[in-house]
């Protein structure tokens, strides 16, 4: 039985490492050398995320602001929410909410925000306030009423994990770009959708938006850290390579209008099957004036 333990443990490391860290596997002599890149490797590594061109106002031909909600619970989706398990020791990966917030945390990344207009900055504090959530047993209480230290135990401690992110909201703009002829998309801004931390124990919960960031900012961030690639597992594909070639599904759910960029929801109420029509014919729209421009 002790044999038989010792193999499964030994198994479980091994598939940990073939799963999370591919580099150098066909080269290793041991275990341990598992995962290690060579110099070559770390000097290819050593790069960053291409360089958006520089688009002048007058070569955008037409340019329209959309909106869109990307479920996790779709299968093309799973890349931005897995690994959520991030206390694996062998994993190398992490999922798109976890290297957000810890590059938040870190200093990382700056330019967060309460909305997707960018106009209020949102501190760290205020982040991490709807972030976690700190409370007080019953006997706690006690306690501090009969003028007693608070033991630890009597403290209740909920965060929100990646584990709990239902969806991204992202904006994006897309345009015409007159000089080279063809429909383009930039991504503008990404924001993690989880339940409120106060109701996250409760059978309603409350879905909100954690906080926007400006994609810019966050792109080397998200260069370096990299998601699972189905295809070739030695190659990982960054997370900033999914979201500006659109790997992913998404719905759009608003759109800039005259009507102070109202949802669809807000014309469409009540009705979900014609608010993914609405959706669709929006995302038509724009695509047929790329096809329009080459009719004679």
């Amino acid at each position: 039985m002790k044999v038989r333990n010792f193999l499964m443990a030994v198994l479980t490391v091994a598939g940990t490492y073939t799963s999370f860290a591919q580099s150098n596997l066909l080269n290793a002599k041991t275990p341990s050398e598992i995962g290690l890149k060579t110099p070559a490797q770390l000097d290819s590594d050593n790069d960053k995320p291409l360089a958006y061109g520089y688009v002048h106002d007058r070569d955008v031909l037409m340019g329209k602001t959309v909106w869109e909600i990307i479920d996790l619970n779709e299968r093309i989706n799973f890349p931005l929410y897995f690994p959520v398990d991030t206390a694996n020791i062998g994993s190398d990966r992490r999922s798109l909410y976890d290297v957000l917030s810890k590059a938040i945390r870190n200093g990382e990344i700056t330019e967060v925000y309460t909305d997707s207009y960018f106009n209020t900055k949102k501190s760290l504090n205020d982040i991490q306030a709807s972030l976690s959530r700190i409370d007080t047993t019953d006997a706690g209480r006690e306690q501090i009423n009969a003028g007693t230290k608070l033991s630890d135990e009597y403290v209740l401690r909920t965060d929100i994990t990646a584990q709990d992110v239902v969806q991204y909201k992202i904006k994006g703009y897309w345009y015409f770009d007159k000089r080279q002829s063809e429909l383009k998309y930039r991504l503008l801004g990404i924001c993690p959708v989880a339940p409120d931390v106060y109701t996250i124990n409760s059978d309603e919960k409350d879905y909100v938006e954690m906080f926007w960031i400006f994609f810019p900012d966050a792109r080397e961030v998200l260069h370096k850290a990299k998601s699972f690639n189905d295809k070739n597992s030695a190659l990982p594909i960054s997370f900033d390579q999914i979201l500006n070639s659109r790997r992913f599904n998404s719905v759009i759910y608003k759109e800039e209008n005259v009507y102070g960029d109202r949802e669809i929801k807000e014309y469409m109420q009540d009705n979900a099957q014609n608010q993914l029509l609405e959706a669709e014919r929006i995302k038509e729209k724009i695509r047929n004036f790329e096809s329009d421009m080459w009719n004679y």
